[in-house]
């Protein structure tokens, strides 16, 4: 039996193994590190990079190597797998530069960060304007959003009236959004509509339904309390006194729903304007139109489930849009003179 050797650790032979060992190691390491860091920290131009659906890990590092963003694949693969994004990483378009290090591609690639352009659809747009929007800022054809809006419904438990000039109006939320490149004129439509539903809480229904009212009265109420009023404060007393003539089975005879015919915002009615034939002509028409003129925002919504405790049945604008409320035709007629002076 051969006795035990006993390693001499002071020797210098181990000394110079362990010095050359730990050199080694700094050495890979700030090698490793080298690769992490930007390819061009000063350059900070935009490249847009496409990840499509499918792509690897492998893929992705040599597109990414192709277009100059990192210095190998590799140190690419390796820190994707120990920060256990390997499998994370997103198809989409990416907007990346030369001055990111390569944990920043990474988070970027695995968040779905993608490259979006913003889009805000004020609150009283129609469905013809949010098209001419869309078109306006390259995000889509308008001919087709009109076509979708035609042949899409809300998703609302109720039955849309035939006579509505787009199923959707009045549904698609007005906010701001971000709109991916590659996106269809449905797929913005979509988001609008799944952006209503989200807004109209189960409290708003519930309030809808104490009120005697569905969803879609609702929403045609508020579309024409938000074309109606220009002043917040006078929302809650335009949706009360709509509210009062429907109780009482008067005319609602908004000037809103004369425009919304033409098709433009006229500033000076005429008397033969109100008597287009249309479904949505409230001067011929009792109750309200077949459906939303526009698509009110949340504020005019509220405006209606919680109007003002009123008597007011008629209202008039001065030319600073300021409304003049009265209870009786004659107070009415006499405030019509006075903003007309």
């Amino acid at each position: 039996m051969q006795p035990l050797r006993i390693i001499n650790f002071n020797c210098p032979t181990f000394v110079i193994l362990i010095v050359v060992l730990s050199l080694l190691g700094l050495s890979l390491g700030g090698m490793l590190y080298s690769r992490t860091q930007p390819v061009s920290p000063a350059d900070h131009t935009t490249l847009l990079v496409t990840i499509d659906p499918g792509m690897t890990t492998q893929d992705i590092g040599a597109l990414l190597y192709r277009q100059g963003l990192i210095k190998d694949m590799f140190t690419f693969r390796l820190f994707a797998k120990l920060h256990g994004l390997e499998k994370s990483l997103k198809a989409g378009e990416y907007a990346l530069s030369k001055s990111m290090n390569l944990l920043s591609i990474i988070k970027r690639l695995s968040s779905g960060q993608t490259v979006y352009q913003q889009i805000t659809i004020p609150e009283g747009y129609t469905i013809d304007q949010i098209a001419e929007l869309i078109g306006q800022r390259n995000l889509g054809n308008p001919d087709k959003f009109r076509e979708a809006a035609r042949t899409t419904v809300p998703v609302l438990n109720e039955t849309v009236n035939a006579n509505m000039k787009y199923p959707v109006e009045g549904y698609a939320f007005p906010d701001t959004y971000h709109i991916t490149r590659g996106t269809t004129e449905a797929e913005i439509l979509a988001m609008m509509l799944k952006h209503f539903e989200e807004q109209f809480t189960e409290e708003m229904r519930q309030r809808a339904q104490e009120m005697g009212l569905s969803v879609h009265e609702v929403i045609t109420l508020a579309s024409l309390v938000e074309k109606e009023a220009l002043l917040p404060e006078e929302r809650p007393i335009i949706a009360g006194v709509f509210l009062n003539r429907l109780t009482l089975g008067m005319p609602l005879q908004s000037c809103a729903t004369i425009q919304y015919i033409l098709g433009y915002p006229k500033p000076e009615l005429t008397i033969e304007d109100t008597k287009i034939p249309s479904p949505y002509n409230t001067y011929q028409n009792m109750g309200l139109p077949p459906g939303p003129i526009a698509n009110p925002g949340l504020a005019a919504i509220k405006a209606v489930l919680y109007p003002a405790n009123t008597k007011y049945l008629y209202f008039v604008a001065d030319s600073q849009g300021k409304h003049h409320f009265s209870t009786t035709y004659e107070e009415h007629l006499a405030m019509v003179r006075q903003v007309s002076k």
